[in-house]
């Protein structure tokens, strides 16, 4: 920490908003990859594919 501490009040300033920032924009796009996962998962019809992929082996 001596290296933080070494800086001016105004460069801490200045270094934590840009880590908050970054580390907002990764829970921003985790939270969005994470809604298109849920999002496909519910279009799914496990019936559906089941008795499809039944009906392919069985010809």
């Amino acid at each position: 920490m001596d290296f933080f501490n070494s800086l001016s009040d105004t460069t801490q300033s200045i270094l934590i908003f840009i880590v908050i920032v970054i580390l907002f924009f990764l829970v921003f796009a985790n939270n969005k990859k994470n809604k298109n996962k849920l999002y496909n998962r519910k279009r799914r019809n496990f019936r559906e594919n089941y008795n499809e992929k039944r009906n392919n082996k069985q010809d």
